[in-house]
């Protein structure tokens, strides 16, 4: 029995795709070490013939494999002959080779991360800012630098105001990096639209990333009170605030929807409360989710030409990618 892929399916190697047969030892392919991207290398190729191979139809592409080949599943690993239906690791593949950031957790990180939630925007590979105080921006920007080491620097822009019905200068700080973007909706639930996103739990690592995070925030979407030790919050998100209430040991009662913006006031001494609790949750993005398997199809060799599978020895991890779906062969 032949373990492996088809001759011309594509693999993810390090330096991009290639076909099965093209691959040789001392390659270097991606694979998935729990969550994360990882790379193994390839110690020996061997090739057999088959007549009995398997089309793999998932909700990404469809690859053509041996009947034995593994493919994981949340229940474990299922073989590709039996996968139908099922739900298999994936990872966008377009995505291997993009610039993976080292993000360090402290004041600057939690700062970037309650700026960006308060007045930032989200898009599908940047985050930016776009206020009209220069200060602010020139503060998120040196933040922004501090915890992922991306140059950050400030753009002369206009912007329309409604009720002056004119444009009025601002500022911008814009970064490339899909990473990046895909950290920032990852730590608030996964959609960043302002109304919708939640309270990014990352930031409660340790005091001083969750002091930067209420400075950030405020920032963006609070000021300081009069004749009162302490600042204001004003959003309509009213899960947003419920979650960060009890950290800061203060006591929240939403407005009516019809009365605008809800407030949260915090206290310049909310640190002597001890109402603030630790958690730990990791700072990077999570590279893998699940895809369905929507059919697997029986394709037996035609005529007199059988199918040869290629398989692959690898170290330090027995997996690899088939653009983008976790495999390996059986034990």
């Amino acid at each position: 029995m032949g373990y492996g892929l088809s001759s011309k399916q594509l693999v993810n190697l390090v330096g991009g795709c290639a076909q099965a047969k093209t691959v040789g030892p001392g390659q270097v392919m991606w694979t998935l070490d729990g969550d994360r991207t990882v790379q193994t290398a390839v110690v020996d190729v061997s090739a057999a013939k088959a007549r009995e191979a398997v089309e793999v139809v998932t909700d990404h592409m469809t690859f053509i494999a041996s009947p034995d080949l593994l493919l994981l599943t949340p229940d474990g690993w299922t073989h590709a002959r039996d996968a139908d239906g099922a739900t298999v690791a994936w990872t966008h593949a377009r995505k291997l080779c993009r610039e993976r950031l080292t993000m360090w957790p402290g004041y600057e990180f939690g700062y970037f991360v309650g700026a960006t939630c308060a007045d930032g925007t989200v898009g599908k590979n940047y985050v930016s800012l776009i206020v009209n105080e220069e200060w602010f921006a020139s503060r998120y920007a040196a933040a922004l630098t501090a915890c992922t080491g991306l140059p950050a620097r400030l753009e002369p822009v206009t912007r329309p105001s409604g009720y002056l019905q004119r444009d009025l200068p601002g500022f911008r700080v814009r970064v490339v990096s899909s990473y990046l973007s895909d950290a920032m909706r990852h730590y608030v639930g996964g959609d960043a639209h302002h109304m919708r996103q939640r309270f990014p739990r990352v930031v409660l690592r340790d005091i001083d990333t969750f002091q930067g995070f209420l400075d950030g925030y405020i920032d963006g979407d609070g000021c300081r009170i009069k004749d009162w030790r302490g600042r204001v919050i004003a959003s309509a998100n009213v899960p947003f605030l419920a979650e960060i209430a009890p950290i800061i040991g203060a006591r929240f009662t939403p407005r009516d929807k019809v009365k605008g913006a809800s407030k949260l006031c915090v206290s310049d001494r909310w640190q002597s409360r001890g109402t603030f609790v630790p958690e730990h949750h990791p700072i990077d993005p999570p590279e893998s989710s699940w895809v369905q398997v929507r059919e697997v199809r029986p394709r037996p060799a035609l005529g007199a030409k059988p199918f040869t599978f290629y398989s692959y020895r690898l170290e330090p991890h027995p997996t690899f990618l088939v653009n983008g779906h976790l495999v390996r062969e059986p034990w």
